[in-house]
């Protein structure tokens, strides 16, 4: 089902850095610093995925505009305080990478992180050195918009057939079914399998290092 794909695009909280922690613990922090409405662990990990507006918008339906900066804000404190520095790669994940770049897969990163998070976590992780492109949602339309996607494959020249998204949300997954783009999900990762499976993706996989099979013959 994959034979033909050359461009691969992942998403990264959740798909390749184990970071569902690190967000829930930050967004927490900062409803709680600015007095805001509590929303449990579940509704964050919800919207884990989505661009910081989007995000707040569905967190807080309710609320005026005039609290989205101030939230923003107050996550980012608490995204990059040293003690919540608790996200690492999941297992496997830098060898599935570096395994892909190796059978000559173009990679890409479209990802609901800001520029400056994903930067920080590619040069951490030195995944940098084996992505072709990325796309973050301070700088285009947030998941599930297809914008993301159609941005890389018209930058690096790869026609959506070609293509191939993997992402551990429901808006990975409609993002990729409206650029018509095929994807597989994960399992492990902010959503959970039942969500995901009504999007029909070519594998749901319940490990990182089980996609090297679905592109085996790639």
């Amino acid at each position: 089902m994959a034979s033909g794909t050359r461009l691969v695009v992942f998403d990264w909280d959740g798909t390749l850095m184990d970071s569902t922690g690190q967000i829930v613990a930050a967004a927490t922090g900062a409803i709680a610093q600015l007095g805001l409405p509590e929303r449990p662990p579940e509704a964050i990990r919800d919207i884990i995925g989505l661009g910081l507006r989007e995000s707040w918008q569905r967190l807080f339906p309710e609320l005026g505009p005039d609290t989205y900066t101030p939230f923003v804000e107050a996550y980012r404190d608490h995204f990059f305080a040293p003690e919540l520095q608790t996200a690492r790669l999941f297992d496997r994940a830098a060898d599935v990478v570096a395994e892909l770049a190796g059978r000559g897969f173009v990679l890409a990163i479209a990802t609901g992180k800001s520029r400056r998070g994903l930067d920080r976590d590619l040069a951490a992780t030195g995944l940098d050195r084996f992505m072709a492109g990325s796309r973050t949602a301070d700088e285009t339309r947030s998941k599930p918009h297809p914008d993301m996607l159609l941005e890389l494959m018209s930058g690096l020249d790869v026609a959506p057939g070609a293509t191939l998204m993997v992402g551990d949300t429901e808006w990975d997954l409609e993002m990729a079914r409206r650029a018509g783009v095929p994807a597989v999900a994960v399992s492990y990762g902010a959503h959970a399998a039942e969500r995901l499976h009504p999007y029909t993706p070519l594998a749901c996989i319940d490990a990182i290092e089980q996609l090297l099979a679905v592109l085996e013959e790639a």
